[in-house]
């Protein structure tokens, strides 16, 4: 809104304020959150850990050198070296992308089918809901990673199969936070506003439902990759996700168990990554919450 104001010299002055909106504010809401603003930082150090890992690790991740087998961590080798004489900081750096791949691509997975399930069943209801829900309470018996564990066991054991587990049984979180919201908008004022124009079902969702049920899916979407990597980890440690010799923290977790008490090092180090990158995502997931939800605000 513009407002006029009076120089010294007698001569109107146009004032524009700042034109504001719901992603202007919540970002500003966001940035004042110190520790998501922390949470975001670290998530960014991890991406470009990952992209950079073959510029900034000093060994291959796979080369063995068994004379130097679960050295403790010296200026050669940062981190120190596993069972195998490889150098744990270039398995961990490497062990990032692992990490951040699995847990991002399985989330949008888990985000396109659940998103597509819950706008269906909440804008058309009757038998399609029936159906959707009835699928998403079948999927939710079961505790979630037993569940990835029996989609990988009938699959086979490996990374693809590890990451395709672990968005299946993620959907129903996503599809239900969908339809719930769907449910509350498909009898708004704009809703019905579009229909009496002679708008088709397709650009209502397309353009109406699908925008405005966003907020949730990014909140579920942040804290679900820190649940994915968690996942992802607890495949890899009971040898159901990636294999030899690709450096994944959950599996230089399960490689390194016997060597605690005698190389706390190879434990360590791979469990405070897996650590370090969930409570980013934790608290940038609720740093968003915090600045999308408008019942959070004052």
């Amino acid at each position: 809104m513009a407002q006029a104001t009076t120089s010294t010299n007698n001569v109107p002055v146009i004032q524009v304020e700042k034109v504001s909106g719901p992603w202007r504010d919540a970002w500003k809401a966001f940035r004042r959150n110190k520790i998501a603003m922390a949470g975001m930082i670290m998530i960014v150090l991890f991406v470009l850990i990952a992209l950079l890992a073959p510029v900034i690790a000093p060994y291959d991740y796979k080369a063995q050198q068994l004379a130097d087998r679960l050295k403790p961590p010296s200026s050669a080798h940062w981190f120190g070296t596993d069972d195998l004489g490889r150098d744990l900081f270039s398995r961990v750096l490497y062990g990032a992308r692992i990490s951040l791949w699995v847990g991002t691509f399985s989330v949008v997975g888990s985000i396109i089918l659940g998103t597509l399930f819950g706008i269906l069943a909440g804008f058309y209801g009757k038998w399609v809901d029936m159906i959707i829900s009835r699928m998403f309470d079948i999927l939710l018996a079961f505790p979630s990673i037993l569940l990835a564990i029996a989609i990988v066991a009938i699959l086979g054991p490996s990374l693809q199969n590890a990451l395709l587990a672990i968005a299946i049984v993620n959907i129903p979180t996503y599809g239900r936070l969908v339809r719930a919201k769907v449910l509350g908008l498909k009898n708004e004022e704009y809703i019905t506003a579009a229909r009496s124009i002679g708008m088709k079902d397709s650009g209502i969702l397309l353009w109406h439902i699908l925008p405005n049920s966003l907020t949730p899916i990014i909140v579920q979407g942040t804290l679900g990759i820190a649940t994915a990597i968690i996942e992802a980890a607890a495949l890899g440690f009971l040898g159901l996700g990636a294999q030899p010799p690709a450096p994944e923290w959950g599996k230089m977790l399960s490689d390194s168990r016997q060597f605690i008490a005698t190389a706390p090092w190879t434990v360590v180090f791979p469990g405070v990554s897996i650590m370090l990158t969930v409570l980013a995502f934790n608290l940038m997931g609720d740093g968003l919450r915090d600045a999308l939800d408008p019942r959070m605000k004052n």
